[in-house]
């Protein structure tokens, strides 16, 4: 039964290639590089939550700091741009990196944008998902070290209640009213963030000099 043996060995690999992590970030430009200070620069919101970026702002600076790099303070940050007129985030960004490191000092900016954040319900589910893309840009030199995008969401790991069709409505009415009640978006940022940024995280950043891992290949790079 050759043709069974062949049938089982395509839906092996078949599995083994759906399975797998995504393919690692290229650090080779990171390393090169070598920032010891990032730049956390207001992110852009295209989501309809209005409390979106001040919420993810807050959530960001831990990862980065864990992960063994400088950050300069995000309040510091925003007031100093509002100081120079620019009150945007999207202004912000559009801003030439040799002003930004000019008036900064940093090594480095991080450019984020939130594609989705707060609490949706759809018939017979609800959550609550926050989902960001962030680029690592070198600002000696304007070029883009580092680039990922996270999304986590309240429903990950919610189980069935086995109600049937009413119990599954009412569990999804519920948990949009206590999740929109007490603002589950904060809480699901910083897990958001830590997918994004943190060194431990498949894809996210290398370990900075203030780690004692410094120098060594990230999680993403070892499961090549």
């Amino acid at each position: 039964m050759q043709w069974l043996k062949l049938v089982f060995l395509s839906s092996a690999l078949l599995l083994t290639a759906c399975v797998s992590a995504p393919p690692a970030h290229d650090y080779s430009a990171f390393r090169s590089a070598d920032p010891h200070s990032i730049l956390v620069l207001p992110p852009i919101n295209n989501s309809v939550e209005v409390v979106a970026q001040y919420s993810l702002m807050s959530q960001v600076a831990g990862p980065i700091a864990e992960s063994g790099y400088y950050v300069f303070p995000v309040t510091l940050v925003e007031q100093t741009f509002r100081s120079n007129g620019l009150t945007e985030a999207t202004d912000i960004h559009a801003a030439p990196f040799e002003k930004v490191r000019e008036i900064f000092g940093a090594d480095t900016a991080l450019y984020m944008t939130i594609e989705e954040y707060g609490t949706s319900y759809v018939v017979l589910s609800s959550e609550t998902a926050v989902s960001v893309s962030a680029t690592l840009v070198d600002l000696r030199s304007g070029a883009v070290l580092w680039q990922h995008k996270a999304r986590a969401s309240s429903a990950e790991n919610r189980g069935n209640s086995g109600g049937g069709l009413i119990g599954m409505l009412v569990e999804a009415a519920v948990n949009q009213i206590l999740e929109s009640i007490t603002d589950k978006g904060f809480d699901i940022a910083a897990i958001s963030a830590n997918r994004l940024l943190y060194s431990e995280s498949h894809n996210g950043l290398l370990y900075g000099p203030r780690s004692p891992k410094y120098g060594q290949p990230v999680v993403s790079e070892t499961k090549k």
